[in-house]
């Protein structure tokens, strides 16, 4: 299952207490201060990893609680650090104080690693010559973890335009196809080999009119095309259900100006789907004329025009 969206509890670990003790010999009779300072409590760390692709763990376990230092004791000896808490999450994760609505850290390079919550420091012994003092409070934090994808290319289009059938033949994807809207409920990923390179390919669940204020699928997973660097504009040549191919064109733009002028800004490679269908080729003329941008005409189901759309792709990227 795909969760791109989870809210965590995170709390550091507690600072040790400071041990008040006080060393007598027959030597020493008032006594010598010699109480050790307590150990410091677990920070909270959180890391992407690259082997992870969702954030569905977080969905079960959503508290994470990081262990108090140990407590000073006699002779000066310290306690014991608290090891820290690591918390993996998938490389992409934006990581959001609930609280104060803030953006804490944007996780997007896997050697990257970030201190959620500090642990309490250890409270001081008496050997410092004053009363011992307890550890430090931890620092505690509700937590919104966002995930957006990192991919290359992303596929936007209307739904049933054949995104996850172009997909799955272009790259080693396998997406649920079927002749009904919304076949693709979250984005799948893709690796397409190109000559002697290869990109990351994104399959974004179909935009409507009105995605970016909440219809359909669209507004949930348009975060994860803001990381492409270009973008494939899927257009059914054939006007599935009646509908307008330029129609279609303009709409999904619209939604993307409307979510993020910077998404919208992206560059894009238009390709004209369902070529082998009746209708298709009159509508493509007509399409050419108004868009007056370059156009690859393109049969995800038979495989036609797709190494040159490849080709394309693969320079821009």
């Amino acid at each position: 299952m795909f969760i791109d969206s989870a809210t965590i509890y995170v709390k550091a670990g507690a600072g040790g207490r400071g041990c008040n003790s006080l060393y007598r010999d027959k030597y020493q009779r008032k006594g010598v201060p010699d109480g050790g300072d307590g150990g410091n409590g677990a920070d909270i760390i959180m890391t992407p990893d690259k082997n992870l692709n969702t954030l569905l763990d977080f969905q079960y376990n959503r508290h994470f609680y990081g262990r108090a230092g140990g407590h000073g004791s006699s002779k000066q000896q310290r306690g014991k650090d608290a090891p820290e808490l690591i918390i993996r999450v998938p490389v992409g994760t934006v990581v959001k104080d609930v609280k104060t609505g803030c953006v804490l850290r944007d996780l997007d390079n896997e050697k990257e690693e970030f201190i959620v919550a500090r642990g309490g420091k250890g409270g001081l012994g008496n050997r410092h010559h004053q009363d011992a003092t307890n550890g430090e409070v931890p620092e505690e934090r509700k937590l919104l973890l966002d995930l957006k994808l990192i991919a290359d290319c992303g596929i936007i289009g209307f739904p049933n335009a054949g995104k996850s059938t172009l997909i799955s033949n272009i790259s080693n994807a396998h997406p649920k196809i079927a002749d009904y809207p919304f076949t693709t409920k979250f984005p799948v990923l893709g690796v397409v080999k190109s000559n002697e390179k290869t990109f990351i390919v994104a399959d974004i669940p179909g935009l409507i009119r009105g995605a970016s204020e909440g219809k359909g699928l669209g507004d949930k997973f348009l975060r994860h095309i803001e990381r492409t660097k270009i973008l494939v504009h899927l257009v059914d040549m054939a006007g599935f259900e009646g509908r307008d191919p330029l129609a279609d064109y303009e709409a999904v733009n619209n939604e993307l100006k409307r979510y993020n002028s910077l998404v919208a800004k992206k560059p894009q490679v238009i390709a004209a789907n369902k070529m082998d269908l009746k209708g298709a080729a009159q509508n493509l003329e007509r399409f050419r004329k108004a868009v007056k941008k370059k156009v690859y005409p393109v049969s995800a189901l038979k495989r036609e025009g797709l190494e040159d759309l490849i080709e394309a792709v693969s320079k821009r990227v």
